[in-house]
This record gives C-alpha cells, sequence and structure tokens, in this order.
C-alpha cells in the first residue's frame, strides 16, 4: 500500500463556547489538531497508510495529542519525544460580520525548538511514497526551513513525491521570508497547493485580490497563477486550489481548481451554511493525496477534493471524520437524510 509522511506539529486547540470572544470566556473546549496531523487522520480515514511526524513533549499533553491520532489508525511509530511544551492555539469562532480568529500560544514548543539534526531522514523516510507538510512548518523556524530543505532533497533523490500546501501565516512570517524559503523549497516539490492569497504572499505570483467575497470571480487569475508557477518550476505536475466567495462567517460558496499538463479543472460550486470555517484546506488537500494515489482522473479528482474541503465546513474541530462512502455520497446527493 501507498505510504504518506506528513510533518508538522500538533498542537491543544482550546475554544470558546457558544460563540463566546476569549475576553468573555472561562470555559474552553479542548481538542488536537494541526493542518498537517490533520491530512493525515483524514487520510488514514479514507483508507490509506498515513504517518505523521512531529516532537512532543513526553507528558500527558503530548501523549493525548498522539492518542488523537492513533484514535483514528494514524501510524505514530516515528514521532519524535522531548522538549519542554505542546503548542496551543486559541480559536475564537465569528459569527455574522464578526471574522473567526486565532491567537497562537505555540512560542517555545516541542516541535518549534526542534533542530534539523534530530530527523534522522534516511530512518524516517523507509517505506515511505509520498511527503507531505505545509508553509506552517517552515514558518516556525531556521531549523525546520532547513529540516524540510534535508527532506525534499531526499524525497527527490529517492524518488518520494512531495506534497507542498503553502499555507502562508502572516502571524508568522512575512511574505518577504517566506518567498525567500519557499523558493529554496519549490524547486523539489511535485504538487502545490496554494488558497487566497498564497500564491502572492509565498511566491510572489499574483492569484487574488485579497476581496473574500469575490474570490470565485476570479478563477482566470487563478488559472494565469497556476501556469506561471508551472513554467517556473518545471518539477510540478499538480497544482490545486481552493477558491471561496465568503460573504459571512456562516455563508459561503466554495468551488476548486486543478493543474495537470496544462489543463485546468473546476469543482463543483457548494452553497454552504458553515458550521465552523477552519480545517477545509487540510481536507482539501488529503482528497487530492487520496486521488493521485489512487490514480483518479482529472475531474473526479478536483470533484473528489472540492467535496471533502466542503463537508470539512460542516464539522467541529480540527479533523474532518469523513469517509470516502460520504464524500461520493456528497457528490452525488448533497443534503438531505441517509435512512
Amino acid at each position: 500500500m501507498t505510504k504518506v509522511l506528513t510533518v508538522g506539529e500538533m498542537m491543544l486547540r482550546l475554544k470558546p463556547q457558544d460563540h463566546q470572544r476569549i475576553l468573555q470566556a472561562n470555559t474552553f473546549e479542548a481538542n488536537y489538531g494541526g493542518s498537517e496531523a490533520n491530512v493525515a487522520v483524514s487520510l488514514a480515514l479514507l483508507g490509506d497508510d498515513a504517518q505523521y511526524l512531529t516532537k512532543l513533549p513526553n507528558n500527558a499533553l503530548g501523549q493525548m495529542a498522539a492518542g488523537t491520532l492513533r484514535q483514528y489508525a494514524v501510524d505514530t511509530t516515528k514521532l519524535l519525544w522531548g522538549g519542554p511544551r505542546l503548542g496551543i492555539y486559541f480559536f475564537e469562532k465569528g459569527a455574522s460580520i464578526r471574522s473567526t480568529n486565532v491567537v497562537y500560544d505555540r512560542a517555545g514548543s516541542s516541535f518549534a525548538l526542534a533542530q534539523a539534526a534530530e530527523f534522522d531522514w534516511d530512518s524516517l523516510f523507509a517505506g515511505v511514497d509520498y511527503f507531505y507538510f505545509s508553509g506552517i512548518t517552515p514558518a516556525l523556524s531556521d531549523e525546520l526551513a532547513q529540516a524540510m530543505l534535508d527532506a525534499v532533497k531526499y524525497c527527490q533523490a529517492h524518488h518520494i513525491t512531495v506534497v507542498v500546501d503553502a499555507n502562508y501565516r502572516g502571524k508568522m512570517w512575512s511574505p518577504a521570508k517566506a518567498q525567500q524559503v519557499m523558493s529554496q523549497l519549490m524547486p523539489y516539490v511535485n504538487v502545490f497547493l496554494a488558497n487566497d492569497e498564497d500564491f502572492e504572499a509565498s511566491l510572489g505570483i499574483p492569484a487574488f485580490d485579497g476581496d473574500m467575497r469575490t474570490g470565485i470571480d476570479q478563477l482566470d487569475s487563478f488559472k494565469a497563477a497556476m501556469a506561471k508557477v508551472a513554467q517556473k518550476y518545471p518539477n510540478i505536475h499538480t497544482i490545486a486550489s481552493v477558491v471561496r466567495n465568503i460573504h459571512s462567517v456562516e455563508d459561503h460558496q466554495c468551488t476548486a481548481l486543478l493543474w495537470q499538463n496544462g489543463q485546468t479543472y473546476q469543482g463543483p460550486v457548494y452553497q454552504m451554511h458553515v458550521y465552523e470555517g477552519v480545517a477545509s484546506g487540510d481536507a482539501f488537500g488529503a482528497g487530492l493525496v487520496h486521488g493521485l494515489i489512487h490514480e483518479f482522473d482529472p475531474q473526479d479528482l478536483i470533484d473528489y477534493a472540492d467535496t471533502a474541503s466542503a463537508l470539512k465546513l460542516t464539522i467541529s474541530g480540527d479533523l474532518n471524520l469523513i469517509s470516502d462512502a460520504d464524500i461520493r455520497a456528497t457528490m452525488h446527493s448533497a443534503g438531505g437524510v441517509n435512512r
């Protein structure tokens, strides 16, 4: 079976109850997640062989984070242990015109302090066919940026497919720093995901004017950006993007684009009443990788990944707790009652 290794930081997520602001809250809902962990869980639930790599503190929080992964059949045998703490993020769910907000408390975490020399890629990549990480990982430190560069060079030399989600986070690094680091990584990438401002912030290639209300109106701009990425980095064979019109926290229109072999394909447009707008990009990435592993044709591939992403908007927490059957059923008949 094709094996996928994802690497990134897993965190404790704390969310105020009942749409409260952090300033009001004295009770928080606790669970665990993180971009690449979310992808690993999705892939495992879709029936793929998913491994996850991070560094966790050897305490109750670290053990609970690892246990969450194992609960969903993610292989945790390559986890690193040690360091002072688990990173935390506070998720303040928005409402109507009040945006959702994230506050990070991750400085000095076990993973953020990891050194490039701790990653024995020859051992860690044993049996691996796909390597997946997001721009969040190299944004955490220069050491982790070096670790990712070492990893992608190893993958190229050993014919391991590299999948990167740009996943730009303005609270973690500047566009100048992101472009400096990503320009070193991109020559080794085979599958590239970028949403919204990711193209310009991470690569300096404009695709989107920043107006979240009109993303779908800018499909031609996204297509042009994909073509420029493909021209600049001929090692990339697949480029994909979630494209959205966000009218309020609860009211989204969502679609997706795929570029392969000089052709672009669009997924369905979903009119969404959003339950929780987090980690849909991770669900998209997992759906895309699943389709690549199983050699879906391009239209089925983007339809599948688009639907996985839309379904995540209906689920609380970081993890997209859906199966292949759920995705297929939604592709054929969205909504209704499954009796």
